[in-house]
């Protein structure tokens, strides 16, 4: 059968860079870090007191406030993201087929803040169990999409993907799937998270997973760089507008790129550690080139994974050598992680919605906090170290991994 083109048509986000994508991109251009104090709560007796905050975060600028109160504030992210993804595509709520616009959101871990608080305030009762009965629908993973479907009136396929740190980039994959097949022209695909709490902060640390470069907040995050000490935790959503090309067309909408393919795979090595030799890595990027029909000399910029983690960092390089040989060293690579954190389950979407930015706008956006370059790292590749750069690019790819092995990419085109 003849698949359908799908498109960008919207774009939406909030996190520790800015509240909306142009505060996010001007502060992605100049290199700025998200990363300060936490402030949600007390973290003097964490091992790590740092995060990717969205700052001067006041959800009524958004939402109503009795609506708020029954969110989660990884689906208050989501909405307002998506809100700004919707106003940004042009599309007007009856002005097109809600029977074929759907949500598909990723979350790795929903409502956290929800669930600890719930538990927390139990146990302080003792005696008589009294819950919220917002609870559960503020807690669950998939009620981000059900919120943004309702919004919008938007009765297609709805669904919330998990896949830890692909969750997002799954997502966007789902919904490219849908449209391209003929059974959807319009989607709301992204991820969002509010991973900065007492629970997430300490289970990370008791994995060594994340930095403890408490003195120097700005600098936490620093993707191959050889004295990193883990990735920075970053909240926020992140939400693009993908629309079958000829119905984009039809109704005059502004088109930021295509989406023209996509892979997926698996490690199956580790629960959380990536496979030494970036063979799932390597495997999802080839697969994601197949799928768009081009060859490794036709990308011109990668959005990597780049945790700054000890292992991922290396076998990520490891896998982007191996895709495209010689070609590696043509290409612009970064970590913009290094600038608004790991959204766990919204950096996918975040980091594509990013590709998408770098295309129109001909940036390639840095890789910022590199001091020393790890030994293991080949010191060839262009990691567009510290400061943007300008360049024609015609296509660009983006990595996420995640936890369980899970490995996603997603690929867009100038069009």
């Amino acid at each position: 059968m003849e698949l359908k083109r799908v498109v960008v048509t919207g774009l939406g986000t909030i996190n520790a860079l800015g509240h909306n994508v142009a505060e996010t991109w001007e502060n992605l251009k100049n290199g700025i870090s998200g990363c300060d104090k936490i402030t949600q709560f007390d973290a003097s007796k964490f091992k790590t007191q740092i995060a990717c905050e969205i700052k001067n975060y006041d959800v009524t600028q958004w939402i109503p406030k009795q609506d708020a109160r029954k969110m989660d504030r990884y689906a208050q992210y989501g909405v307002i993201a998506a809100m700004e993804a919707m106003e940004d595509s042009g599309l007007v709520v009856g002005q097109f087929d809600s029977d074929r616009a759907g949500v598909i959101w990723g979350s790795g871990i929903g409502g956290l803040q929800t669930f600890q608080d719930e538990v927390q305030a139990y146990i302080a009762n003792g005696k008589v169990p009294r819950f919220n009965p917002f609870f559960i629908p503020k807690m669950i993973a998939d009620i981000a999409s059900g919120h943004i479907s309702i919004k919008y009136d938007l009765r297609g396929p709805n669904f919330t993907t998990v896949s830890a740190c692909a969750s997002s980039a799954n997502a966007l994959v789902d919904a490219f799937n849908y449209i391209r097949l003929g059974h959807a022209d319009i989607f709301i695909a992204g991820g969002s998270e509010a991973p900065v709490t007492e629970a997430s902060v300490g289970g990370f640390n008791a994995m060594h997973a994340i930095s403890t470069r408490n003195d120097d907040p700005k600098t936490a995050s620093r993707p191959f760089d050889k004295d990193r000490d883990g990735f920075v935790i970053g909240e926020g959503g992140a939400a693009l507008v993908l629309e079958e090309y000829e119905h984009a067309v039809k109704r005059g909408a502004r088109i930021y790129a295509e989406f023209v393919g996509g892979g997926l795979t698996a490690d199956a090595h580790h629960i959380t550690a990536p496979h030494p030799e970036g063979r799932g890595a390597a495997k999802v990027m080839q697969f994601a080139l197949r799928d768009a029909g081009m060859k490794p000399e036709d990308l011109d910029y990668v959005n990597l994974h780049g945790t700054s983690t000890g292992l991922g960092d290396i076998a990520e390089t490891k896998a982007v050598k191996e895709v495209f040989g010689d070609y590696a060293y043509q290409l612009s690579i970064s970590s913009t992680k290094s600038m608004h954190g790991h959204l766990l389950g919204g950096t996918g979407a975040m980091e594509a919605l990013v590709s998408v930015l770098a295309i129109k706008h001909g940036i390639i956006p840095p890789t910022i906090n590199q001091f020393n370059l790890e030994p293991e790292i080949d010191p060839k590749l262009d990691f567009t170290f510290l400061k943007a750069k300008q360049r024609q690019i015609r296509s660009a790819l983006s990595n996420t991994f995640g936890f369980g092995g899970h490995n996603v990419s997603v690929i867009f085109k100038k069009i």
